[in-house]
Parts: structure tokens; C-alpha cells; sequence
């Protein structure tokens, strides 16, 4: 590429931008986030690892930024820009306001769209079924349906047919117009085991969407979509990795995603069942098969004869050893005991490494022998006449067996990890679920994902570009750095940006309180003291630290007559309107939430003026991934509240203050009712490590 081209277009997409915009005001924060990109981009730094990790604060315009500096590179590269977003909301925003405002005015031209999962689109297979009241083969024992339809979802799938087939609709949940429950879109979504490349990809919702993907320039996805398709090595729904340039938005997201993607959950009776209901049916195959499948068959009847024992033998184990509390529940807070039991690093107890390393192998065995069964369906599929659809019905259940198989494998693989001196362990742990007390759930999640990023990502992409309004914790990308698997001698480069915004114009104010939030007084405390900080106050956010305290203390106020706004008495959509009419109608208005209204609020202007944190918000220590990690880290010589805890409650914290001011003129307070704020030798360091909000004594 010749490099003056790049700039050249660079700067006359931004001065047709800038002339198209009305009111347009220059940002010097904006510039230099896309001079940096663009640098970047061109291998400046490093050309053998263009990666940036940029900490944009809010105002700065990241997403017009990014646009401007990685269209035109990933154009003249022909790479496919994926831009991936943590929020709905902001994959909206990109879609409906950022990337219409930026095209028009933007060479080389391009052209976009939002990419989402299989699951958010129909399979026209099962649609057509149930729509038609055909009879489904089934291989397990009583009806496909766990409820007979309703009159309503009856025709509500007949309208879904009628629109798809008259190419009204299509096969997207999210287009819609009416709401689809999630019982009735269950039978009819798409997925990837049961999806039949022998019948074509004309008239599948999925793979015509894939198809569009392929003809755009830039993708909007989600990280849960990109890490999912990252995981299974690039190229299925997304292009490989080699191909793309990706901007990831709301970066601090990533590792936490990318945990969820390698974690694994066995419900180990539920499971049984299934493999049970399954062996009892597979016999029905016989007759599809014919003769020359029947050796075939013969095998995965074996292999299910072998399997089954021993996943029973391991659900009796466990149960037994809960009952006889040889392995003891972990305890909770009041004295109570929790639904987890922890494994330490280390040997399983119990004799589990055996029972889960003969459980995988005999997998393997039986998946071996599910394969030549499937294709020799496939290959009868192609003559099938009047048994298609009966053929149809059978690869789809057989592959969601695999599906389910292959799930377990890889959990048998994740709680079986052997780790060398350097590598960190997973958090292993058994759960009971809360309504069936007999049900025992294996759970494993990787804590360290920087290697598994490095290997899917990091080390392949074209360029990755990583943005965020909080990146840092404690003025420090270093614990960011070692979530996601970066070194600060890796060739990765660091930029650091302040918002704009007038951070002298709102107040910061920590009062001096009898207690801190770990005594029991804590919640009278707040009782007393939230009615004195939103007396006179027009438009209040009060963040709790969890539902219990949010809920004890709500009834509280309210039995003082407070008019209050609590999460999850409606959606978070239906307060956020509620709020906003009351600030409107000039009546004051207080919204209660936890840690979800922390990130991601966005109440501008008049909509948010006093902004109280009741607690600072420090992990949970008893939930199990907190705990195998501390424990972790203090086997290895380290301090976890240092090394853990508190950088992450930074992070937090700044997150949650980032709700007061939305704009350049917003103002209003800020109210920390956490003494350990100025209690705590570290207390210091977390305020220092907020935006430079004018101090307040009280």
C-alpha cells in the first residue's frame, strides 16, 4: 500500500465529514485517537504486531475514530473490518446512527452489516414441520414438544411460515414485530449440529445471512459471537482471523467473555436422562440404515452400552459423597451453606480423575461411532424419496447427541487439566442446582485467558485495535495487560486519552459515616442518610452493591413515604422511560440499581444530577472463580486483594462514576457512602484514580 494514499484519504474523509456535520466542533482528543490508529494500522510501532489498547474517555467519539482511521486501511488491505461491541446498545448505535453518518462521506466506499448468531435465526426445516403439523422422527421416547402448542403459538407459527415463504420475512427472530417466546423459538431456531449441508443453503436463514456477510466491508458483531467463532479456530460464521481487522469496543469485556466461552457445565442427571432417552431409540435406526448400516450401528449401540455405566457411576459418587458430606458444601454468609462445593488445585478427591478420565475416553469411542452412522444417513438422504424428511428428523437429533457429547468431552478435558508450574488452573467446582436438590452440575472455568486470546487472536489477526473509556485500574494498564495476554514488551501498544468533559464542574463528596459497609449497622445506616443526599435533588442514581441490601433498604424509604425506582421490578427499559417522564414533568425522580446500572446508563443532562455509591464495589469473595483465583495467587507467594481485588474494584468504580456526566455541560455530584475510602491505606489510591472531580468535605 502506498502510505501517502492512506493519509490523504484519511484526511479528506474527515474534511467532508466535517463539512457535512452541522455544528461540527473539532476534537483534539479524536484526532489524535485516529492518528494513533493510523499509525498503528501502517506497522509505525511495530509492524509485526499491530495491536493498539487505547483508553478513550467518554466524549472523546471513539466509534466516528475508529471509522475514520480503519475504514479506509482495511479497504486498501482488503481486509474485513469486525467491529465488536459488549452492548446491544452500542451495536445499535453503530448501526443505526455511526456507520449511516460516516459512509456517505467516507472513500473507498464500503458496505456494512450486523452479524449475529445462528440462534437468533430459524431453521426452515423445523419451522416448515411445525408449521404444517407434520409427524418428526424422533429417536427419543415421547413427544418433541414438552407442551402441545397453544391456539396462539399455533398461529403465530403459521404467520412465521406464511411471511418466510412469501419472502416477507427473513428467518430472523429480531425483525419480527411481535414478540416470539422463547419456548415457542426453541423448536424452531437454528443450529449448528443440526444444520443438513446435504440439503442446500438457498432457503436457510443463517446461511443466507452468512452469505451477505461475505459481500460487506465491515461487521458489526458482539464478543460472545466473535470469541464463539475465534474458539472454533475463525472462518464459520466470521472470516479468519488472518482476514480481519478487528476493533473491539467495550474491551474491558473481553477476558470476562472469553472465560464464558472455555467454561464448562455438566449437569450430570439431566445429562443421563438424555443419553438414556437416546439409547432407548436408536434402535428405530435399523430400519433407515439397512443392512449395509447395520455393523455401524452395532458399534454405537456398544459404545452406549460402555458409556452409560460409567456416567452413572460418577453421578452416584458425587451424590453419595454430598449426602455423607465427605464433601463438605462451602459455607455463605449468615452461617448458612452454599449450593458449591470447591476443588483446590491439584487431584480431584473421590477418585474424579479416573471416573472423568475414562468417561472422555469412552467419549471419543463413542464418537468415533456416531460419525459413520451419520454418514451413511447423509449419503441415503441424497436417494431418499418419501423418507427424506424421516432422515432429516434423524441426522438433526443425532447431531444435537454430538453436540451434547462433544460438550462433555471438552468438560472432562477442562476439569482434568494438568497445569506446569507457570500455567494457572481452572476453578473447578460442584454445584446443586437450586429447585432439583438431586441434580449435580460439574462446573470448570478457565482463569487465565490471555493465552487462549493470544493463540485465537492476538497472534493471527491483521491488526486489532482495542478500545475503551476504562482500560486502566489504579492509573495502570497492567492489569488489563494480564487478563487479556498482553506483555508491555510484546510490540502492543498503549495510549492513554482524557475525556474532555468538565470534571471541576461536578463535586465528589465522602461523608464521614458511624460505620463501615461490613458491619451489620450498615443497612440502618443507609436508611438514615440516602433521605438527607436526595432531599432538594432533581434527578438521583443510587448503585448498591447487591439486590439483598438494594431491596431491605427500598422498603425501608418506602414505608417513609420515598417514591422509588428499583431495578428489576420492571424491565430496565420501562424505568429508564419512567425516570426520564418524571424528570420531564419536572417531578423528582430516584432510580435504585446494581451493578448492571453501573455500566452502560447512559442519562445525560437534567436526567442525572446527584449520582450516589453506597459501597465500593469489591468482588465477591465466595464466589467460586474469585475464590480458586485468590487461591491461586497466594499459593504462588502473591497478595490477591493487590494483585485482584483492588484493581478490579477500581475499574468498577470508575465505571460507576462515569454515569454522572454524559456531556461537555453536565454537572452534579457525586456521594460515596464508604468510608474505607479515606479509612484504608488504599483508599487513596482509588480516588486518585478517578477523574479529577472537585473534592468536597462534608
Amino acid at each position: 500500500m502506498n502510505t501517502p494514499d492512506y493519509k490523504s484519504l484519511v484526511r479528506d474523509n474527515y474534511r467532508r465529514l466535517s463539512k457535512a456535520l452541522p455544528n461540527f466542533t473539532p476534537r483534539r482528543e479524536q484526532n489524535y485517537l485516529v492518528a494513533e490508529i493510523a499509525k498503528v494500522l501502517q506497522g509505525h510501532y511495530d509492524p509485526s504486531r499491530r495491536i493498539l489498547v487505547a483508553e478513550a474517555g467518554t466524549g472523546i467519539g471513539k466509534s466516528l475514530a475508529y471509522l475514520q482511521a480503519g475504514v479506509p486501511w482495511a479497504r486498501l488491505q482488503q481486509k474485513k473490518l469486525v467491529i465488536s461491541t459488549a452492548t446491544l446498545a452500542l451495536q445499535e448505535q453503530l448501526v443505526d446512527k455511526d456507520l449511516p453518518l460516516f459512509a456517505p462521506h467516507c472513500q473507498p466506499s464500503f458496505r456494512y452489516a450486523l452479524a449475529k448468531g445462528r440462534g437468533r435465526y430459524c431453521c426452515a426445516r423445523r419451522l416448515n414441520d411445525l408449521a404444517s403439523g407434520e409427524a418428526q422422527f424422533s429417536l427419543l421416547e415421547g413427544p418433541l414438544l414438552n407442551a402441545p402448542l397453544t391456539e396462539a403459538e399455533q398461529r403465530q407459527l403459521a404467520s412465521l411460515w406464511q411471511a418466510f415463504i412469501n419472502k416477507e420475512w427473513r428467518g430472523d427472530k429480531d425483525s419480527w414485530p411481535e414478540p416470539i417466546s422463547q419456548e415457542l423459538w426453541q423448536h424452531i431456531q437454528a443450529e449448528r449440529h443440526s444444520c443438513q449441508l446435504a440439503l442446500g443453503h438457498q432457503h436457510c436463514p443463517f446461511h443466507v445471512a452468512r452469505a451477505e456477510l461475505e459481500q460487506v466491508d465491515v461487521v458489526v458483531v458482539n464478543h460472545a459471537l466473535l470469541l464463539a467463532d475465534l474458539k472454533m479456530g475463525g472462518g464459520i460464521v466470521l472470516p479468519e482471523p488472518e482476514q480481519c481487522v478487528y476493533i473491539l469496543d467495550e474491551a474491558h469485556h473481553i477476558a470476562a467473555v472469553a472465560r464464558d466461552q472455555g467454561a464448562a457445565r455438566l449437569a450430570l442427571r439431566q445429562l443421563r436422562r438424555n443419553i438414556e432417552q437416546f439409547n432407548k431409540g436408536v434402535s428405530k435406526l435399523s430400519d433407515i440404515l439397512g443392512q449395509e448400516g447395520q455393523s455401524a450401528l452395532a458399534r454405537l449401540q456398544a459404545g452406549l452400552h460402555d458409556f452409560l455405566p460409567s456416567l452413572q457411576q460418577l453421578y452416584h459418587t458425587l451424590l453419595h459423597a454430598l449426602q455423607n458430606h465427605t464433601l463438605p458444601l462451602e459455607p455463605s454468609t449468615g452461617g448458612q451453606t452454599s449450593n458449591n462445593a470447591r476443588f483446590s488445585p491439584g487431584p480431584l478427591p473421590l477418585g474424579l480423575d479416573e471416573s472423568l478420565a475414562t468417561l472422555k475416553e469412552e467419549i471419543k469411542t463413542l464418537l468415533r461411532a456416531l460419525s459413520p452412522v451419520q454418514s451413511q444417513l447423509s449419503e441415503r438422504l441424497k436417494s431418499a424419496g418419501s423418507q427424506a424428511n424421516t432422515i432429516e428428523g434423524a441426522l438433526a437429533q443425532l447431531s444435537q447427541q454430538q453436540a451434547q457429547l462433544e460438550q462433555l468431552h471438552d468438560g472432562c478435558q477442562l476439569l482434568l487439566n494438568a497445569t506446569g508450574p507457570n500455567q494457572t488452573p481452572p476453578a473447578r467446582w460442584l454445584e446443586l442446582d437450586d429447585k432439583d436438590k438431586q441434580e449435580i452440575i460439574l462446573c470448570a472455568t478457565p482463569l487465565a485467558v490471555g493465552h487462549l486470546l493470544e493463540q485465537w487472536c492476538w497472534s493471527r489477526a491483521a491488526a486489532v485495535i482495542m478500545v475503551s473509556a476504562t482500560l486502566t485500574a489504579l492509573n495502570d494498564f497492567a492489569y488489563f495487560r494480564r487478563l487479556v495476554g498482553l506483555r508491555h514488551d510484546d510490540g502492543s501498544h498503549y495510549l492513554r486519552l482524557k475525556s474532555p468533559f468538565n470534571y471541576q464542574g461536578a463535586s465528589l463528596i465522602i461523608p464521614d459515616l458511624s460505620c463501615e459497609p461490613s458491619s451489620e449497622q450498615f443497612n440502618d445506616v443507609l436508611v438514615e442518610q440516602l433521605p438527607l443526599w436526595l432531599a432538594q435533588q432533581s434527578a438521583s442514581l443510587v448503585l448498591f452493591s447487591s439486590y439483598k441490601q438494594m431491596n431491605l433498604v427500598a422498603e425501608q424509604l418506602r414505608a417513609k413515604g420515598q417514591s422509588l425506582l428499583v431495578q428489576g421490578e420492571a424491565s430496565r427499559q420501562a424505568l429508564l422511560q419512567l425516570h426520564k417522564q418524571k424528570c420531564d414533568g419536572q417531578q423528582a425522580s430516584v432510580l435504585f440499581g446494581t451493578g448492571s446500572f453501573a455500566e452502560g446508563l447512559d442519562l445525560p443532562g437534567a436526567y442525572l444530577t446527584n449520582l450516589i455509591i453506597t459501597k465500593l464495589p469489591f468482588a465477591v469473595p465466595t464466589s467460586p472463580v474469585e475464590a480458586a483465583m485468590a487461591e491461586w495467587i497466594t499459593l504462588r507467594g502473591g497478595n490477591p486483594f493487590m494483585q485482584l481485588t483492588l484493581p478490579e474494584a477500581s475499574r468498577k468504580l470508575i465505571q460507576a462514576c462515569g454515569r454522572l456526566l454524559r456531556s461537555e455541560t453536565d454537572h452534579g455530584r457525586i456521594v460515596l457512602l464508604d468510608n474505607r475510602l479515606l479509612s484504608r491505606r488504599y483508599g487513596s489510591a482509588l480516588l486518585n484514580a478517578l477523574p479529577p472531580f472537585r473534592r468536597e468535605s462534608q
